[in-house]
């Protein structure tokens, strides 16, 4: 198969797949320049505010570079593979809408026009009563390893229901 119809054909995949996946909502909570661009948006650093559709009362801010220019402004441009996460405890409790499976991928949202995608992972351990969630990105060809991860402890008296 060569190289454009490859491409042709993870294109549609993409275009006929893409109203089927669930895409992470981020909410902007705010945004830094970072360098001027003369044609379209500044570069920035952005950070976004993703509630966990699981756990009521959890909230996770993500920061992560966005380039500007006419290519960023369009949507063409491919953001850098890093992101920044810290979630953190929003209400006075937290209440789980069902069980958690261990390990679960809980958001994601493209990063470039194809193939890269920023995924935020939630994993439950139990022993310690925590709750942990990982943010990275991937591309169809190569992960990346940039990652980053935080930590939100739930009260002892609130056990995390674990499927």
């Amino acid at each position: 198969m060569t190289p454009i119809r490859l491409a042709l054909t993870a294109l549609t995949a993409t275009l006929i797949c893409f109203p089927l996946c669930t895409i992470a909502r981020a909410e902007l909570v705010g945004e830094v320049d970072t360098a001027f661009r003369w044609l379209g948006k500044d570069d920035r650093v952005v950070i976004e505010a993703y509630d966990d559709p699981k756990v009521h009362g959890i909230t996770c801010y993500v920061s992560r570079a966005r380039t500007g220019g006419i290519k960023g402004t369009v949507g063409l441009a491919e953001d850098r593979a890093e992101a920044s996460i810290a979630c953190r405890q929003v209400a006075e409790s937290l209440h789980f809408s069902e069980k958690l499976p261990r390990q679960e991928d809980v958001f994601t949202e493209r990063m470039s026009i194809l193939f890269k995608r920023l995924h935020i992972v939630r994993v439950v351990d139990s022993r310690r009563n925590t709750l942990i969630y990982l943010t990275y990105s991937d591309k169809l060809i190569e992960g990346s390893p940039q990652n980053s991860v935080t930590a939100v402890p739930v009260a002892r008296g609130n056990a995390i229901p674990v499927k």
